[in-house]
Order: C-alpha cells, then sequence, then structure tokens
C-alpha cells in the first residue's frame, strides 16, 4: 500500500470554495511544494422570482468567490472564476428533478461530482497543464499493485476519511480508477478539528466558518417549493393508502414525503389507527404514498441499478461486505451480488428502515469503497 502523492513541483488546481476545507488543501498544497492553482465554479442557481436577476448558488455566492480570492491572493496563487451553470443546471439540477417525477429521492452530490467536479471541471485544470485535481473532501487515496493485463500500473484504492464523522467517501463512490488517478484529498488525513487548527495555522479567515449542510442551488425556502415553480407536474395530489388497500387520507404530491416520514401526514381521523403509521413506499404508478405500522417498515432486500466499481471490476461472485442505503445511514453488514445490466442485488443481516428508492447505496471493504448505485427497489 503506498500513498498516493505526486512529486513537489507538480501543478495542481484546487477546487475553491471559499470554506475552510479547500482553503486548507490549497494551503497544504503550496506549503508541500506544489504548484497550485485555484478555481471556483460559477454554478446555476434558480433566478429571484419577480426581480429579473438570478440568485448565487450557495458554493459560489459574491462573500464566498471573494473569500476564495482573498484566500489564493494571500496564498500567493493564480485564481480563476468560471461559469459553469449550463452543465450543472443540465448534469445535476435537470436530472434530480426527473428522479423526484419517478417518485425517487436523490442525491445530487453524485453527478455533481461525477460530471462537474470530476468532469468538467477537471478539463478546465487540464488545459490549464495540471495533472493534478484537489478538493477538499474527507476522503483518501492509496495504491497497491495492479492486476496483471491491467491498464495503469497500480491499482488506486478509494478509502474514507480518518474523520469517521466527515468522512465524505460515499459521495465519491462514483469515481474510477483515472479520475483517482488524477485526484488529491489533502483533508482526508486529517480531523475535521486539525482541520480548523491547520487554518488557524495558516492564518486563514475561514478558520471558524461554519458549514452549510443545505443542497447548494435551494435560494428560495426548501426542496418542495422548489419543485412546485421548476417542475409543477412532478407533485399531483393523490390518495394515501395503508397496506390492505384502503384510502384513509390524501397526500400533496409524492415528491414531498420520503420513506420513514412519520409526521406531516393528512390521515383522519387519527384515533381510528390504534399505532403511529410511517412512510413505507411511493406508488408512482397510482399516485399512491403507502403508510403502514413501524413493524411494516424497512427491508433486508434490495435491488441497485446503474453499479459502479471503483476498481473498474465487478465482482465475479457474491461478496461479504458492508454498505450504507444513504449518506447519514449506519454501515450494516450485507452480502452484495453481481447481476446483469450492471445491476445488484445487496441483502443485508439487518433490516434497513431507511432504504429508499433514488438514494445511493454505497459498499465498503472495511475502509476500501468497493462502489455503489442507485436503489432501484426494496423487497
Amino acid at each position: 500500500m503506498t500513498v498516493h502523492l505526486p512529486p513537489a513541483g507538480t501543478r495542481v488546481v484546487v477546487a475553491m470554495s471559499g470554506g475552510v476545507d479547500s482553503s486548507v488543501a490549497a494551503a497544504l498544497l503550496v506549503e508541500r511544494g506544489y504548484d497550485v492553482i485555484g478555481i471556483m465554479l460559477r454554478l446555476w442557481a434558480e433566478p429571484s422570482q419577480g426581480q429579473g436577476k438570478e440568485n448565487s448558488n450557495r458554493c459560489c455566492a459574491p462573500e464566498a468567490v471573494a473569500d476564495a480570492r482573498a484566500i489564493a491572493r494571500q496564498l500567493g496563487i493564480p485564481f480563476y472564476d468560471i461559469h459553469a451553470e449550463s452543465v450543472f443546471k443540465q448534469h445535476v439540477v435537470d436530472p434530480w428533478i426527473t428522479a423526484y417525477g419517478e417518485a425517487a429521492t436523490p442525491n445530487p452530490c453524485f453527478n455533481c461530482n461525477r460530471f462537474i467536479r470530476f468532469g468538467f471541471l477537471m478539463q478546465r485544470a487540464r488545459a490549464l497543464g495540471a495533472a493534478y485535481l484537489a478538493t477538499g473532501h474527507y476522503a483518501r487515496i492509496d495504491t497497491v499493485p495492479a492486476e496483471p493485463r491491467s491498464e495503469l500500473p497500480v491499482r488506486y484504492r478509494l478509502l474514507k476519511g480518518v474523520d469517521a464523522k466527515k468522512d465524505q467517501s460515499y459521495v465519491l463512490h462514483v469515481l474510477g480508477q483515472r479520475d483517482l488517478a488524477r485526484a488529491l484529498f489533502p483533508c482526508g488525513e486529517f480531523t475535521k478539528e486539525h482541520v480548523r487548527d491547520l487554518a488557524r495555522r495558516f492564518g486563514l479567515p475561514v478558520a471558524e466558518r461554519a458549514e452549510s449542510q443545505d443542497l447548494c442551488f435551494l435560494t428560495q425556502g426548501d426542496y418542495r417549493s422548489f419543485l412546485v415553480r421548476q417542475a409543477p407536474d412532478v407533485a399531483v395530489p393523490g390518495p394515501i393508502l395503508n397496506t390492505r388497500g384502503e384510502v384513509i387520507g390524501r397526500h400533496e404530491g409524492l415528491p414531498f414525503y420520503t420513506v420513514g416520514q412519520r409526521r406531516g401526514l393528512d390521515i383522519a381521523p387519527k384515533s381510528a389507527h390504534a399505532e403511529p403509521l410511517y412512510v413505507l413506499r411511493l406508488d408512482s404508478a397510482r399516485n399512491a404514498l403507502i403508510v403502514g405500522r413501524a413493524d411494516e417498515l424497512g427491508t433486508r432486500r434490495l435491488t441497485v441499478r446503474s453499479m459502479h466499481y471503483v476498481s473498474g471490476k465487478a465482482p465475479t461472485a457474491p461478496v461479504r461486505c458492508t454498505a450504507k442505503v444513504r449518506y447519514k445511514a449506519r454501515e450494516a453488514s450485507c452480502v452484495l451480488t453481481p447481476l446483469e445490466n450492471g445491476a445488484a442485488q445487496v441483502e443485508f443481516d439487518e433490516v434497513q428502515r431507511d432504504a429508499t428508492p433514488g438514494q445511493g447505496l454505497v459498499a465498503y471493504d472495511g475502509d476500501e469503497v468497493i462502489g455503489g448505485g442507485i436503489i432501484a427497489r426494496t423487497e
């Protein structure tokens, strides 16, 4: 096992956001002797209603751009902000809206990493003569000897970040061997508090900046109002059914609910139900919300589509591993069985209450990311 580090003097582009993680990543690379360039992408945000102008994406608000530019100046590195609104809308926002229209609960970070950071931005980095792209993600990369007749001299492994609370390997499972060969994650070896300490040592003004957890392109309220404005046809009211097929209420539109939800269900009279009811699934064929008791919630077996394996090769037999069914889910033991057409079946040892179509399932072998895909069906 070898740590993935290019020689000093290599040109590296850092994806800067004006936040503490990407700023520290840039500072560490400068300190280590790399030829660093900072780039910030201008991403799409919904136009302001009735004002004829565009709001700022949270990832590239004017104050964030100013902070990133000031930090680049402090570090003595070139800085560019590049427009990527149309490609971001095409590859991240539009598929996210489409998924909700199909009664799925998508994670837009997957497409952002695949098409924007390690697609669009990587192309811009190479145009500037950079061999590597660095981000502030909490993940690690190492190398092991490649298998015979491999296209690359080594095999790159994507590993969890040292800080378990901040690990972001889940959203990076979409990366392949050629992506990892050109990627650097300088913060992955540290805890978040250590990164803040480094920011203080470097004298960076963003050392205490709070983190944003919301979707970056939602600038005027929550995702429900955004969907109504952008795609009103995806939210059509319909029946709420129990597991016996009885109509017990009305929902406001399937995109407004998620598996496991208990509150906000328009079920009456509530006194008719002795136990609390939870969302079990979203039935797009009938535009129906299916609810049931807590003991009816969850699944041990599910089908995953669009499986991507970091190594570039699918396993040839079932694999005993662990997996997460969403970013904040607990990692759980399971068996992953590859199927035809890029699918897989995953059977957990225990019931997973939060397994939701549209979310990503990511599989691990210890700290190493095996790969992942999109949950298509729960059984």
